[in-house]
C-alpha cells in the first residue's frame, strides 16, 4: 500500500482555502520535508508563451501569497506586461499538490524593504550585483561585481536595489490535490461566489 494515499472529503476541508492550505502547509512543515515552501511559479508573456520555475514562498495570509525576484527577470517582465500567475507547491511525502491561480502585484517598496533587511548579507549583495536572468560574458563579471560591492558597503548597511523586490499572488482559485491509489486521486476545487468559496471535485 502506497504511504503517500490519503483521502480528502468536502465535508473534512475548511470553508476557508486560505485555512485549508494554512493547515496542510504546517503539516508539510511538520512532516520534515526539505523546502516545503517551495513553489512552482508559471507566467506567461503578451503572446501566451509560457514559463515556469522554483521560487520560495515568503509569506501569505489573506491578502495573497508573497514573493520575491529581480524586476529584470524573465518572471517579472512577464508579470508586468500580463499580471496573472500560477503556483504549485508539490509535497510528495505526503503525496499532495496545491494549486493557486490569481492575479499578481508588485508588493510595496517598504514591504520589499523589511525583508531585504533580513536576508544574509551575502544574498543582498549577490541581489544588488545581479540583473537576474539578463546575459552574462563569464563567471568573472558577476564574482567581481559581488566583490567590488562588497568593499562599497563594507561596515554598513546594504540597501535594497531598486531593481529588486517582491510581488504578491491575490488567489482567485485553488486546487487540493491528495494522492490516492489506483491513481483515483481526490481533486477538490475552491473558485469565488462573490463574498464566499464553491467548492467543487474534480476528476483525477
Amino acid at each position: 500500500m502506497d504511504e503517500r494515499a490519503g483521502v480528502l472529503l468536502e465535508g473534512e476541508v475548511d470553508p476557508d482555502p486560505l485555512k485549508q492550505f494554512r493547515h496542510w502547509y504546517a503539516e508539510a512543515r511538520s512532516a520534515g520535508i526539505r523546502a516545503p515552501h517551495a513553489m512552482a511559479l508559471a507566467t506567461a508573456s503578451l503572446q501566451s508563451v509560457p514559463s515556469v520555475r522554483m521560487v520560495l514562498l515568503k509569506g501569505f495570509d489573506g491578502s495573497g501569497f508573497v514573493f520575491f525576484t529581480g524586476y529584470a527577470s524573465r518572471k517579472s517582465l512577464e508579470l508586468d506586461a500580463n499580471p496573472r500567475g500560477a503556483l504549485l507547491f508539490y509535497w510528495d511525502p505526503l503525496g499532495r499538490q496545491v494549486r493557486i491561480e490569481g492575479e499578481v502585484e508588485r508588493v510595496s517598496g517598504q514591504e520589499s524593504d523589511d525583508y531585504f533587511a533580513t536576508r544574509p548579507r551575502g544574498a543582498q549583495l549577490a541581489a544588488t550585483a545581479s540583473r537576474q536572468s539578463t546575459v552574462l560574458p563569464d563567471r568573472d563579471e558577476i564574482d567581481a561585481r559581488v566583490e567590488e560591492l562588497g568593499r562599497e558597503h563594507a561596515g554598513g548597511e546594504v540597501p535594497r536595489p531598486g531593481h529588486w523586490g517582491g510581488y504578491r499572488l491575490r488567489p482567485e482559485a485553488y486546487e487540493f490535490w491528495q494522492h490516492r491509489e489506483d491513481r483515483l486521486h481526490d481533486r477538490l476545487r475552491y473558485r469565488r461566489r462573490g463574498e464566499n468559496w464553491l467548492i467543487e471535485r474534480l476528476s483525477p
